[in-house]
């Protein structure tokens, strides 16, 4: 998986507060729906409070970490994307078995690393659409950094609701980069998507008895 892009969907739920602009301003940047995608930031930090109390066990930061997931972000879409070309030439069972495997993944091997990072702040610096959604430009501050990074977070609506699509860091977009190392992958295994399959369940399970 993208190290990248997986650090950043930690440092959205690992943000030790939430820095915005005022209520007017962000009102003023936000094309459309008044401030709702920094509504949903915003409520989205709220519930990943929950997820980073350390008197939780660890099966319950995973439990709540899955339904941020699969709440705030559009996993199949995502995985559909990361899949690439290699999505319409792989068998049903194959689309399905790789749907479950991108999600397992990132639940297992992450909901247990959310309690080693802090100190993150995440400041909105606006919003515009664009023809595949809206785009909420933001600024990760870390203790450890002078140099804030430059993240862009693509919404969309799916049935009413906001859903995270893409993430771009200093505009390098996460997901073409998870594409390109899924694809290298398949590659490697003679085109074959069982190759990363193979792989993914490799992985899958290791975290799974590291709980």
């Amino acid at each position: 998986m993208s190290r990248r892009f997986l650090l950043v969907v930690m440092l959205i739920l690992i943000a030790a507060k939430w820095v915005t602009t005022s209520p007017t301003a962000a009102a003023a940047d936000v094309i459309g729906d008044a401030a709702g995608p920094v509504v949903f930031m915003d409520q989205l930090w709220n519930r990943a409070v929950e997820v980073l109390k350390k008197d939780i066990s660890p099966l319950i930061r995973q439990a709540r970490f899955r339904e941020l997931f699969q709440t705030a972000f559009d996993g199949p879409g995502i995985a559909r994307f990361v899949l690439g070309r290699y999505w319409r030439s792989a068998s049903d069972d194959e689309q399905q078995e790789f749907l479950k495997l991108f999600e397992e993944y990132v639940v297992l091997v992450y909901s247990t690393r959310l309690a080693d990072f802090s100190g993150e702040v995440l400041k909105v610096r606006g919003s515009r659409t664009d023809h595949d959604g809206i785009i909420v430009s933001t600024e990760i501050i870390s203790q450890a950094s002078a140099t804030p990074i430059k993240v862009d977070w693509r919404l969309i609506n799916t049935n009413g609701a906001f859903k995270i699509n893409d993430v771009a860091i200093e505009g390098i977009s996460m997901m073409v980069t998870q594409r390109s190392e899924f694809a290298s992958v398949i590659q490697r295994h003679g085109g074959q998507v069982e190759g990363l399959l193979a792989l993914m369940r490799e992985k899958t399970k290791t975290a799974s008895v590291a709980q």
